[in-house]
């Protein structure tokens, strides 16, 4: 397993990392028991991965609960990162709409208070702002707030996630002038490279690192999706449309001569894109078993791809058409 300096911080984080949201939520296809989820930590740990991303929403604290049990008394070994901003208390989580968001400080403290005892930690190494619209990340009170967090050393540093869907092109631009934010996390792969791929940019002039989700686009670069597949109702990917699948299939078939040619399957190579780009931090694929820990952590062994083949990667992903970015609505 390689590391990688988190932004501007001197924290060393896993080229993979464990987003754990799927130990909590059966958004995958799959519901994961908590024995399993368990097991899963605890094999990241042993396969070198020392970065764990959740969520309090992820759940309803399931997600850190279980974190919290496995790593309790382990707490220097691992990098733990958290998010808040989703009011989950007295709703129920169903489907994938969004829930109401609060930023406020009492409420700020209280996620905080929340987290800390579920992961049964003292502090956090990065805590997020989960899903901010911009008004929010040009809210200064939001960050003075986690400033105070740095000082008083309940966390060492914090993120800003993007999404839910792909986009928040100028959220994730704007995020990245806060001085103590050491992270951005958005969705990006190989064939959905827009806005990462700007987003990036910044973050090296910046000092930010990005934290990669949805690597595998929806399971397209897994080879488990195919243009029959359907996802039930309550899986995250269902919101996927039908032609999208089949276009992204023939959009993989296009760089499968670049990934053979390296030795690679489509999966690795896609992880390995990732991976090779300046800027980022770490990549956090979805992972729903054991084995699948393993898998991921095998494809971080130090070798990267080409300049000539980023190149060529690069050429291809300009000749396909450009897709619909979300963003905060725009009143004036």
């Amino acid at each position: 397993m390689k590391y990688n300096k988190l932004g501007k911080t001197d924290i060393e984080i896993s080229e993979i990392g464990f987003g754990a949201w799927a130990i909590a939520l059966d958004w995958w296809g799959k519901k994961i028991e908590e024995d399993e989820a368990k097991r899963m930590l605890k094999k990241a740990y042993d396969v070198g991965i020392n970065f764990f991303e959740t969520g309090d929403l992820y759940g309803k604290g399931l997600s850190e609960k279980l974190i919290g049990e496995v790593f309790k008394d382990m707490r220097d070994e691992i990098v733990i990162s958290t998010k808040y901003g989703y009011d989950f208390s007295g709703v129920e989580q169903i489907g994938h709409k969004e829930l109401p968001q609060r930023f406020d400080e009492d409420y700020t403290r209280m996620a905080l208070r929340n987290s800390l005892e579920r992961l049964q930690t003292d502090h956090l190494d990065m805590y997020g702002v989960h899903n901010p619209k911009l008004k929010d990340v040009r809210n200064d009170s939001i960050f003075n707030l986690l400033d105070s967090f740095i000082e008083e050393g309940s966390i060492k540093t914090y993120q800003v996630a993007l999404g839910p869907a792909i986009g928040w092109t100028q959220e994730g631009l704007e995020a990245m002038d806060k001085p103590n934010l050491s992270a951005v996390q958005t969705v990006y792969n190989i064939l959905e490279q827009t806005p990462g791929n700007e987003l990036m940019k910044k973050a090296v002039e910046k000092d930010v690192g990005i934290l990669v989700r949805v690597p595998e686009a929806s399971g397209i670069l897994t080879g488990k999706v195919n243009a029959d597949t359907k996802f039930d109702d309550n899986d995250h990917r269902s919101v996927r449309k039908r032609e999208w699948l089949k276009e992204s299939l023939e959009k993989v078939e296009q760089f499968r001569p670049i990934a053979e040619r390296n030795g690679l399957n489509i999966t690795e190579f896609a992880m390995k894109f990732m991976m090779t780009k300046k800027g980022f931090a770490t990549v956090l694929p979805t992972m729903i078993s054991e084995e699948e820990v393993v898998n991921y952590a095998e494809m971080s062994d130090g070798k990267y791809i080409s300049d000539s083949d980023m190149k060529e990667v690069e050429e291809l992903y300009n000749t396909w058409p450009s897709y619909e970015l979300k963003a905060t609505p725009q009143t004036n």
